[in-house]
């Protein structure tokens, strides 16, 4: 695929932003669900504040990594795992790029500062101050919040889905001529 191709099939990317155990991750699985029940293809990128390990010391792909590789791709009957040494953390359009863009869209769990649409997730009993977020196009939250964003209660997801759906999706029968 050439560069060009690449840029128009970029799909959109959303983060999903808010406290800790604010229930982002409960959306992203209802938003998943809802829109791959619709046809599309998802995607999603969890940003970690810890490293995790997938590669432990003296496992095969370890030994690669630490013999030079730059990358090492884990594959099995059911996964592919891509390990990729990086000097600093990657920021959501470059992870996003070594994602790839088969995909109709991607959500993000985190990456608060990043430039992209965003939907904060409240908290119960939460104000749902937004002042801190650039390029906010809607709130999940119990109660009613402040300013002119969209807001969805946590329990319409299918809602907020078809409110995706509309601003940042091409309609179905375009998405799948791509493929």
């Amino acid at each position: 695929m050439s560069e060009l191709e690449a840029l128009v099939r970029k799909p959109p990317i959303i983060a999903i932003v808010g406290a800790s155990k604010s229930g982002k991750t409960s959306l992203i699985e209802g938003l998943v669900a809802s829109l791959t029940a619709k046809g599309y293809g998802v995607a999603t990128i969890k940003h970690a504040l810890e490293n995790p390990s997938f590669d432990r010391e003296h496992k095969d792909s370890w030994r690669h990594i630490q013999a030079g590789s730059k990358a090492t791709l884990l594959v099995s009957a059911g996964q592919a795992v891509l390990i990729k040494p990086t000097n600093n953390e990657l920021n959501l359009e470059e992870a996003v790029q070594l994602l790839g863009s088969d995909y109709d869209i991607v959500l993000a769990e985190g990456f608060k500062g990043s430039h992209v649409p965003k939907i904060k997730v409240c908290k119960s009993g939460e104000k749902g101050d937004t002042s801190d977020l650039t390029n906010l196009i809607a709130v999940v939250s119990q109660e009613p919040v402040g300013g002119q964003v969209k807001r969805f209660s946590p329990h319409e997801i299918d809602q907020l889905a078809d409110f995706i759906q509309q601003n940042f999706l091409r309609p179905q029968t375009q998405a799948k001529l791509r493929e």
